[in-house]
């Protein structure tokens, strides 16, 4: 065995222009978090189904463009996309469909 080992480790520079899409990215989701805060502390309480409303919105938006950044979905083909979506939609559906289910036997159990 040597006693100098050496490696061949190349160095390459910061890629300019993927810093600046992850910074660009950060910043598009500070913006929306940011407009997530000034709605909950500017609509009043009288409102609150219009704020939920607001806010699931917002954070559909987020979670789509988390996902499409991130886990690199918007890259991929339209098919794949759409299969993904597609039963998502069902998914959402489903849980709407539940609760809306469940708080009307809560009512008609409970309330009456």
């Amino acid at each position: 065995m040597h006693a100098e080992e050496t490696s061949h480790v190349q160095v390459q520079p910061a890629d300019k222009d993927k810093i600046q899409k992850i910074w660009i990215t950060a910043g598009i989701l500070a913006g929306i978090t940011v407009l997530e805060f000034i709605i909950a502390f500017t609509i009043p309480l009288e409102m609150a189904t219009l704020r939920i409303a607001i806010f699931v919105a917002m954070t559909i938006v987020k979670a789509f463009y988390i996902v499409s950044e991130f886990m690199h979905l918007k890259y991929e083909t339209k098919s794949l996309i759409w299969s993904i979506i597609i039963p998502l939609i069902f998914v959402v559906w489903m849980l709407i469909a539940f609760l809306y289910e469940g708080m009307a036997i809560f009512d008609g159990r409970y309330l009456n």
